[in-house]
């Protein structure tokens, strides 16, 4: 199949997180930088970021972003119908308990649209980016447009103020999961908001910057807890050596 060039502004992203079996993380990161990220490339999908979570030393979670709903159903097909799975694709299974924790997601209008490219991506064998990276993922009922709306126009323009801009703001993809192979939530309406630090200390002080600023203190953030349906799940992250984020 004749590759398609992934780069610019992916408009599909999955957020994938795995449940791995014990102390097999650092097996299927090495398997993963080493064997499947240009053959994922050379479909036309794009590989944004590989992550250890820092609360949980068996969790794997990574990004991947498509042009579009068709380009994403060509480069699934033709990846995990491909070589290179067939050859590597059962010891990456091998190292898990669980892989369909998966958001469809893509950019909310007027924000970041991770102008990434894989042009930039380290060598393998890099090491590691001394970086950190947050991912909160708040949840919403179904159908409901006031969380997202809150955050996009209300928590946004305060987390610029009070720290760096996040590098994406995502929201629920609506569209039918074509590719049944690989299954998503469903029934989701989400917002997530990443941000890359220099450290973990950079976080804190961030966090703590929102919750004394007095719009988001008094207004901001108590209309988006009374919104959400659960408290936001919040990703702490550590980039591997050939994550384009970080």
């Amino acid at each position: 199949m004749p590759s398609t060039d992934p780069a610019g502004h992916p408009a599909v992203i999955e957020l994938r997180q795995y449940t791995l079996r014990p102390r097999r993380l650092d097996e299927l990161i090495e398997l993963f930088d080493r064997e499947f990220v240009e053959p994922q490339e050379e479909t036309g999908m794009i590989v944004l970021g590989q992550f250890r979570d820092l609360d949980d030393p068996d969790r794997f979670v990574w990004l991947r972003g498509f042009q579009d709903m068709a380009v994403r159903h060509r480069a699934l097909t033709a990846f995990y119908g491909g070589p290179v799975w067939a050859e590597h694709g059962p010891q990456a299974n091998a190292t898990m308990i669980d892989s369909d924790d998966v958001l469809l997601l893509r950019p909310l209008p007027a924000t970041n649209r991770l102008p990434v490219s894989p042009a930039e991506r380290p060598r393998v064998g890099a090491p590691a980016p001394d970086r950190f990276v947050s991912a909160t993922v708040w949840s919403f009922p179904p159908g409901r447009p006031d969380g997202t709306a809150l955050i996009r126009d209300g928590l946004l323009p305060v987390l610029q103020k009070t720290g760096p801009a996040p590098l994406a703001v995502l929201t629920t993809e609506t569209e039918y999961n074509t590719f049944t192979r690989l299954p998503v939530r469903t029934g989701e309406n989400v917002t997530v908001v990443i941000t890359s630090y220099p450290d973990e200390e950079a976080h804190r002080r961030h966090v703590a910057e929102l919750r004394i600023h007095p719009l988001a203190r008094d207004e901001i953030l108590p209309g988006i807890e009374h919104e959400q349906t659960s408290a936001p799940q919040v990703l702490r992250l550590a980039p591997t050596g050939r994550s384009l984020l970080c």
